[in-house]
């Protein structure tokens, strides 16, 4: 998978106000955490409603995501740092996937809700 510090064309990304704006208003939109567990379980806590496959397990896991290839899906980390690579990594096998700026630190900055 792609480093994570890679840039991101504006294509590629989804700033945590359109995020937020689309969990609440696009049923089709699609959110995947690729935490591992503890970091689901740990202060963060995670959205509701996600598909979780932490980054690790991605590549085998792919599969799991076929029924979402015409949805868009948001995708999410601690920071935003992983989910860059997950990103170019799904976008690369035809998916529409958005990475999301500023990760679940920023989504509960903001007040998101779990």
């Amino acid at each position: 998978m792609p480093g994570c510090s890679q840039m991101q064309d504006k294509n590629e990304v989804i700033s945590m106000e359109d995020f937020i704006e689309k969990l609440g208003v696009d049923s089709n939109f699609v959110v995947l955490d690729i935490r591992t567990e503890p970091e689901l379980s740990g202060p963060l806590s995670h959205i509701k409603g996600i598909i979780h496959i932490p980054l690790h397990e991605l590549g085998e896991r792919i599969g799991e995501l076929e029924k979402y290839k015409n949805n868009e899906i948001g995708v999410i980390c601690r920071t935003a740092n992983r989910s860059t690579g997950a990103t170019r990594f799904l976008r690369d096998k035809g998916f529409n996937a958005k990475n999301v700026l500023g990760g679940m630190v920023e989504y509960r900055k903001r007040g998101g809700r779990l």
